[in-house]
């Protein structure tokens, strides 16, 4: 059954909460090189793409819900900062934060029509299935770029290995036929190198 507009705002501000302030705990308790998935760029971006599959209330409302999603999350990561290892609470309004929110907007409208397409037919549900797989093979790239990187943890490998799995795996569980998998894949590898270079122009 479709979910009703009241049940899709609330979840979106829930889950939004949930995603920062869960995401934090994690990092803090997971140990790594699981812990990188709560601080993960990729791993946000799909929790706004499974909130627009999820929401199946048009492309509009799950662009929107899935942009609230990140927006609340990134406080509420800070908040749980705060809470867990007594970092300061003002970074919450911060501009680093801010930017954040700015970043969580445009990725959350990305995501959460991916998510919508990803429901639907022909083109837009190829490339909806394709996004979750080429968000995590992009961050296996910037991951693949930091290994001999004195600066970073040894054992980016890892953080490779394990996302290219989840990558492969999101293709697997999303797409409805052998073919969509395939015609993802293939989307997915161009997808994945136009947000790598993006991130590389934003200094990522």
């Amino acid at each position: 059954m479709r979910p009703g507009p009241r049940t899709v705002a609330l979840t979106a501000v829930v889950g939004g909460f949930l995603l920062g302030f869960l995401g934090f705990a994690w990092i803090k308790w997971v140990p790594y090189p699981f812990a990188e998935l709560g601080n993960s760029t990729a791993t946000w971006a799909v929790g706004a793409f499974a909130f627009g599959y999820w929401a199946r209330s048009g492309w509009v409302r799950s662009a929107v819900g899935a942009a609230v999603l990140l927006v609340v999350a990134v406080p509420s990561y800070y908040l749980a900062a705060t809470l867990m290892q007594g970092d300061d609470l003002a970074v919450v309004w911060a501009s680093t934060s801010l930017l954040w929110m700015v970043f969580g907007v445009l990725a959350g409208v990305v995501f959460g029509i991916g998510g919508d397409w990803a429901r639907g037919a022909g083109w837009r549900q190829v490339l909806g299935t394709a996004l979750p797989a080429a968000v995590f093979f992009e961050e296996a790239a910037r991951f693949a770029r930091r290994a001999n990187d004195p600066s970073y943890p040894s054992g980016s490998a890892w953080n490779v290995a394990i996302d290219v799995t989840l990558g492969l795996l999101a293709v697997v569980l999303i797409g409805r036929s052998n073919r969509q998998r395939a015609l993802a894949l293939a989307v997915a590898l161009p997808l994945a190198m136009v947000i790598f270079v993006g991130f590389a122009l934003a200094g990522g």
